[in-house]
This record gives C-alpha cells, sequence and structure tokens, in this order.
C-alpha cells in the first residue's frame, strides 16, 4: 500500500472488475478519488446497479475510505441509439468484417474520456484512471495506448489544463489483473472483485462460476475467466 498520496483523481467506474481493480489502483495512490459512470443503453446495464455495493465496500479498505469521493452518472443515450451494436442492441455477438467483435461501440471510450475530463475540470480532478487494456483484450482500437494518450494530449490542448490518462491495466494481462487486485487488497478485494463485479456483456447475474457471475459464453466471460483460471495455476 502505498504511503504518501496527494492530487485528486477522477475513475471511470464501470462496475466490472477492470474498473474496480483501477479504483482500488487510484484509491492506493490518490488523496482524492472520485467516480463516474456511464448509461448509454447497454444491454448489460446491470453492471451499474453493481456500483453502490462495490464502493461501499472499497471504503471499508483500511487508508481508502477517507481517499474516496462523490460517484457521478453520465447518461449518453445518443451514443446507445446510433450504435448498431452487441452491447446496445439484441444482436449476435460476432466478428465483423473489419475484424472488429460486434461489441465495439465506436467513439464509446472517445466520449467516456472526454466527458470525464470536463467533469474533472470541475471537480478539480486531473488525472483521468480507465481500465483499458491493449495486452489481452477484445481488440478494440480505442483501448489502445496510442489512441488514449493521443486523446489525452488533445484534451489538455482543448481545456487548457494539463490531464493526465491513467491506464494501470495497459500492459498487463487479465491473469496480472487478478494478481494487481491481491496485491492491492489482499484476499479481500479478490472474494470482493469474485462476488460484485459485473463483466458479461449478456448482463448475466444467475450463473455463477470460479471466476464470478456470468453467461460464460460472451467475449467479456472468456477473457475473464481464462485470465482467472491462470492466475489460479500460478498460485497452487
Amino acid at each position: 500500500m502505498t504511503t504518501t498520496k496527494s492530487g485528486k483523481a477522477l475513475v471511470l467506474f464501470s462496475g466490472g472488475q477492470d474498473s474496480t481493480v483501477c479504483l482500488a489502483w487510484a484509491l492506493d495512490r490518490f488523496e482524492n478519488v472520485e467516480t463516474v459512470g456511464f448509461d448509454y443503453g447497454q444491454t448489460h446495464v446491470i453492471e451499474l446497479e453493481c456500483r453502490a455495493k462495490l464502493r461501499e465496500e472499497l471504503a471499508r479498505f483500511p487508508g481508502w475510505g477517507a481517499s474516496l469521493g462523490p460517484d457521478h452518472t453520465i447518461s449518453l443515450p445518443e451514443l446507445g441509439r446510433i450504435s448498431e451494436t452487441a452491447l446496445t442492441r439484441d444482436v449476435e455477438i460476432e466478428m465483423m468484417e473489419n475484424g472488429l467483435p460486434s461489441t465495439f461501440v465506436p467513439g464509446r471510450n472517445l466520449l467516456f474520456l472526454t466527458y470525464a475530463a470536463a467533469l474533472g475540470y470541475r471537480r478539480g480532478a486531473t488525472h483521468i484512471v480507465g481500465g483499458m487494456c491493449e495486452t489481452d483484450y477484445s481488440g478494440y482500437p480505442d483501448c489502445r495506448n496510442d489512441t488514449l494518450q493521443t486523446l489525452g494530449r488533445a484534451i489538455s490542448l482543448g481545456m487548457d489544463r494539463e490531464f493526465t490518462i491513467e491506464t494501470p491495466l495497459m500492459w498487463i494481462d487479465k491473469a496480472a489483473t487478478w494478481t494487481l487486485a491481491e496485491q492491492l487488497g489482499g484476499k479481500a478485494l479478490v472474494e470482493l472483485v469474485l462476488e460484485h463485479t459485473h463483466s458479461c456483456y449478456r448482463g448475466d447475474r444467475t450463473h455463477r462460476h470460479d471466476w464470478g457471475y456470468g453467461c460464460g459464453k460472451c467475449p467479456a466471460c472468456g477473457l475473464r475467466a481464462k485470465g482467472y483460471a491462470a492466475w489460479a495455476a500460478g498460485k497452487a
């Protein structure tokens, strides 16, 4: 655990595994941390319902409660309306002709980060933290480091204030994300991630697996299950 904390961060907090680990990471490093979630008409909107319980439990960890500030929710219905994707419509998850999965929502992270920076500007938070990763992911171009750092530079120029986009998971795989959770909060954080985070694109909270809840068939479940299995095997 970091002994000296400073600065203010705003965490893109969806209620999923990655964003929860990122929130723990931020609470361990920054003096003040606020969270923001986005409702864009996603079919797995149940993820937003997980956020309150996760924040409540994370505030119980030693040294984190005093750092955790307000939560914000931003509604972006137009993003869902113009996105003909498997995350905003009841359609099959499949690979498209451009080589990307049908779960790719064009512009999603670009909009999320821009809105977060606008909120951060008002709240005095210049560190924007997100769970994007290009090491072990679905191939989304708006998760790539080049994309995010270029956007961060544009945001800083456009707002005339220096923003830093922090992506603690960018260069690690899903197994290492479980490891990071354990390093940050021990077994208690791992259990919290297992029981209360949501990753499944289908919004399934009825099937419980070793790695948590989900349909077990969508790409998000596949990545989470694979990472958990590799992490667990490494501990055996």
